[in-house]
């Protein structure tokens, strides 16, 4: 069964009529939705996938218990020494998530690092990635550099800064390119 690891930014609250419609399409398909226990996209994730009596999704929490897991389904705990609250901490649940998938689905707002990393990880680990931008309601697959050249781009410049200065996305993206290279 192919699994969809779906997430995004926790200053979403409410699905777009055309995440919905996506997600009506994953479920649709059989595969399992496997989503982070996050306030914001990853609990309105979980309400919509309850409000579609879903069974196959498996909610994945850094230590040892979801802070959301509104449906009642399976927890996948993921161990990190990190410390409880930080960012390393949360991080680890999302790094096994895109180990574990197939797919990705993001709902980003254009600012979110970790649905901007989450892109990422799937990126690096030759997975695609459907980046839902919710600010202009267009969908963007990642599979390759370029495409994630096209996702920044729709960051505004305070917001690339920021992110750049936490994931050194020029970097990354520079990295990807010499793989790419390297290849021919």
């Amino acid at each position: 069964m192919h699994k969809v690891f779906i997430s995004g930014s926790m200053g979403i609250k409410k699905l777009d009529d055309n995440v919905q419609s996506r997600i009506n399409n994953i479920v649709d398909s059989g595969y399992q939705v496997i989503v982070g226990d996050a306030s914001g996209v990853d609990s309105s994730i979980q309400e919509y996938l309850l409000s579609k009596n879903m069974k196959s999704v498996l909610v994945y929490c850094s230590g040892e218990s979801p802070r959301n897991n509104l449906g009642n389904w399976p927890v996948e705990k993921i161990e990190t020494t990190s410390t409880p609250g930080t960012r390393a901490f949360f991080t680890a649940k999302d790094l096994r998530m895109a180990e574990d998938c197939d797919y990705g689905f993001m709902v980003w707002d254009t600012k979110s690092t970790g649905t901007l990393s989450n892109a990422i990880e799937l990126l690096k680990r030759h997975k695609i990635a459907l980046v839902y931008v919710n600010k202009t309601k267009e969908f963007l697959k990642i599979k390759e550099v370029s495409d994630l050249e096209r996702l920044v781009a729709f960051m505004s410049k305070t917001a690339f800064d920021k992110a750049d200065n936490k994931l050194h996305i020029n970097e990354k993206i520079q990295s990807f390119k010499n793989q790419q290279s390297s290849l021919f």
